[in-house]
């Protein structure tokens, strides 16, 4: 059992948080009325998480994707606020973290993805804070059967546009929207580059770079850092953690 503000400080400093500029407020962001001894995760702290999070009697929701992002309207009305009600109703904290999740070397989205992919020699570039990773396959693969794995694994079909039929082995990633850096990882040599979304100028600069480029879906590859900090908070206070997943092809 812990309260929610000595969890949050653990994590802050576990995570480095203040390290990060982020588009939202990283931590504790919603206190509740108990101490935390179930602890829910999830991706994103959506109604359908909210309610399944009741339902297991959580003290707390973990989460990648919290609440009042930077730029959006401040007001806890629509969509907001029923799930601000919901939540609050229900006397459980939210606990979110964004930026400090993706780069974290051990805990964070991009560190988790590699070992659930089997990426070998995974680490960060220093690119984008620590969000541009590389790392190699233990076998090259042709771009398409590249892909039909990481579905596999990741459960959903993902978007390739195959710039090159150049076997993958060396690669880059940035989970969920880091499509963005497509130039960047080109620049850095790899022959394939993988993000969660794909917009519409990523498929010609992945032809014109001559990289294999995956979209794998933006909640499919940011799943697994807040697992893995789930755990690990389970393992040091002793709380019952689960990790609920809300599917979303997005």
């Amino acid at each position: 059992m812990i309260e929610p503000l000595a969890l949050s400080a653990y994590c802050d400093q576990l995570l480095d948080s203040a390290a990060c500029t982020d588009y939202a407020p990283n931590g504790l962001q919603v206190e509740g009325e108990r101490p935390i001894r179930r602890l829910v995760s999830g991706v994103t702290a959506s109604l359908a998480l909210i309610a399944a999070a009741l339902e297991l009697q959580a003290d707390a929701l973990l989460v990648h994707h919290g609440w009042f992002w930077k730029g959006e309207n401040p007001c806890l009305t629509g969509v907001k606020g029923r799930r601000v009600r919901a939540l609050i109703q229900g006397g459980a904290s939210l606990i979110a973290y964004h930026l400090p999740l993706d780069t974290h070397p051990t805990l964070g989205n991009n560190a988790a993805l590699a070992t659930q992919l089997g990426i070998l020699d995974a680490q960060a570039t220093g690119i984008g804070n620590g969000v541009l990773w590389t790392g190699r396959l233990g076998t090259p693969m042709a771009p398409a059967d590249w892909a039909a794995a990481v579905g596999a694994r990741l459960g959903r079909t993902g978007t390739l546009v195959a710039g090159s039929d150049r076997p993958v082995q060396h690669l880059a990633w940035c989970t969920g929207g880091g499509q963005g850096y497509i130039e960047a990882a080109a620049a850095l040599g790899v022959g394939a580059f993988l993000s969660g979304e794909i917009s519409e100028q990523t498929t010609h600069a992945a032809r014109e770079l001559g990289i294999a480029y995956l979209a794998a879906g933006h909640h499919a590859t940011e799943r697994y850092g807040v697992q893995a900090l789930g755990d690990h908070l389970a393992r040091h206070f002793a709380l019952d953690h689960r990790y609920v997943e809300i599917d979303n092809p997005a």
